[in-house]
């Protein structure tokens, strides 16, 4: 069985797998081929592929030898060879086109952003794990673009008060973002929709900005659902109230196959504090700021805000060597002890993941949709 990995368009930095992640699956008689220059902007050059065990091949070559294609993301103009294997992430509640073209060609998909919230997946979350790398480096971003200290400074020349921090959404980035806020020494307050989070977010040092009467679905997976109308009024004005004492922001809501909720809108921008920054984690789905643009930055009456769905590409080597072992993890599930793909469609995880397979929309929420 052969493994290609395929490399990414020049906005990716990070690549499918590094050298590091090769010899758990070569002993398994798997051969690995990795296109030229794959992991050339995640600090992996084609020789330390070829020393690990990998061969270096052209896309073409790789396209018609490789049985499984490895590649993040994948655009509805790429053609694939029909009958492959694809493992990627698909976005496929928002990106219709590929997966009917997929589909009609008969390739069998695997959307890694389709992991359940279950104990067992932990180990293939890439959501989770990139999540962290962007929660740790929208801090720093903010850090650098704010116009002050994030800690107290008391000296000679009179005391500074810390930032204050406001993060929308505690999730894996939101807590992460959290945590490494509080190292810089900012006082900082989370909001969620999900009172279960309040105790890891006290733990973290935060302050819980609670709004009574949200709904709580324990079908969504761990995942916030949509409010009533009555809740996002009452959750405006409080966030309003909160933005309005803060430098930062982050935002990280996210409602799996929807929109991102608006949850900071023009009004709160120009009711905050001259030089304070909007960090939009959730700009790829819309933005939680009603301001954000996808991969811009745009400043309003003072307030900037960068609208970056994609920090774990500016950290592309260890952000690989996170979503690398993810890879690994979850390959491990499809390949028997003799490197055999055995897709046991039975799995949980393998179920959940798959979105194509035999010519048709396998997956029943996607084929719903």
């Amino acid at each position: 069985m052969t493994i290609g990995v395929l490399r990414e368009d020049k906005h990716e930095n990070r690549v499918c797998l590094l050298p590091e992640h090769l010899p758990s699956l070569t002993k398994k008689n798997i051969s690995v081929l990795i296109e030229s220059e794959a992991g050339k902007a995640s600090f992996a050059d084609d020789k330390q592929y070829e020393e690990a065990g990998a061969k270096i091949r052209s896309r073409s070559q790789i396209l018609k030898e490789a049985d499984v294609l490895l590649k993040l993301n994948v655009s509805a103009d790429e053609t694939l060879p029909e009958g492959k294997v694809l493992i990627s992430l698909l976005n496929p509640l928002g990106n219709n086109a590929l997966v009917k073209k997929l589909a009609r060609t008969n390739v069998t998909s695997f959307s890694l952003d389709m992991i359940p919230r279950i104990t067992r997946a932990q180990a293939v979350d890439i959501l989770s794990s990139m999540a962290t790398v962007a929660g740790y480096k929208a801090v720093l971003v903010a850090a650098v673009q704010l116009p002050g200290f994030f800690p107290m400074f008391m000296s000679a020349s009179g005391t500074i008060k810390p930032s204050r921090v406001l993060i929308l959404g505690a999730g894996v980035a939101g807590l992460q973002a959290l945590a490494t806020a509080r190292k810089l020494g900012a006082v900082v307050e989370v909001f969620d929709v999900r009172s279960a989070v309040k105790e890891e977010v006290l733990s973290l040092g935060g302050k819980f900005v609670e709004v009574e009467g949200a709904v709580d679905d324990a079908a969504a997976g761990g995942y916030a659902v949509e409010q009533s109308e009555a809740y996002k009024q009452k959750q405006g004005e409080l966030i309003q109230q909160r933005a309005m004492l803060s430098d930062v922001i982050i935002t990280t809501a996210q409602i799996p196959g929807m929109k991102a909720p608006v949850l900071i809108r023009r009004e709160t921008v120009e009711a905050m504090k001259p030089g304070s920054v909007i960090i939009d984690l959730a700009a790829a789905t819309g933005g939680n700021c009603e301001l954000t643009k996808k991969d811009e930055t745009v400043v309003h009456n003072r307030v900037t805000i960068i609208g970056n769905s994609n920090f774990p590409s500016t950290m592309p080597a260890d952000a690989s060597k996170m979503l690398g072992k993810n890879m690994v993890n979850f390959l491990e599930l499809m390949f028997d002890d003799e490197g055999n793909l055995n897709l046991d469609v039975e799995d949980e995880i393998v179920q959940q993941t798959c979105i194509t397979r035999n010519g048709e929309i396998v997956h029943e929420r996607i084929r719903e949709k």
